[in-house]
């Protein structure tokens, strides 16, 4: 999925995907069936790079992280992606849950422990 998202080939992505295939956005509460979710990807404004850079093969069910940014690198926006998915007997998809995050600066003061306390270097 990520490859066929990063190299823009729609048909590859929705041959991929079930006949009866659902997305979710966690984060969002949005859903898709499979033409929404390749037209998602086709018809968002820029050109965005989709990097894979974790994957969690449990047979049926796997994870995947990867990296979004500006193709053209004209935009510092970066998130990540924290994908779900679950695939049918043939390995196509049937269900995916995503949560996407804006990759920011750690939050400044006192709302992180120190890391040098409590023995911790």
């Amino acid at each position: 999925m990520a490859d066929a998202i990063d190299a823009q080939d729609w048909e590859g992505l929705s041959d991929l995907l079930a006949d009866d295939f659902r997305a979710r956005y966690c984060h969002t509460g949005e859903e898709f069936d499979g033409a929404q979710f390749v037209a998602l990807n086709r018809d968002y404004p820029g050109d965005w790079r989709f990097v894979r850079e974790v994957v969690v093969d449990g047979g049926t069910t796997a994870v995947l992280r990867a990296r979004v940014s500006d193709a053209a690198g004209r935009s510092p926006e970066v998130h990540q992606v924290a994908s779900f998915g679950t695939v049918d007997a043939s390995g196509r998809l049937v269900a995916l849950e995503e949560v996407w995050a804006e990759v920011t600066a750690p939050p400044q003061g006192d709302r992180r422990p120190d890391p040098t306390v409590g023995g911790r270097p």
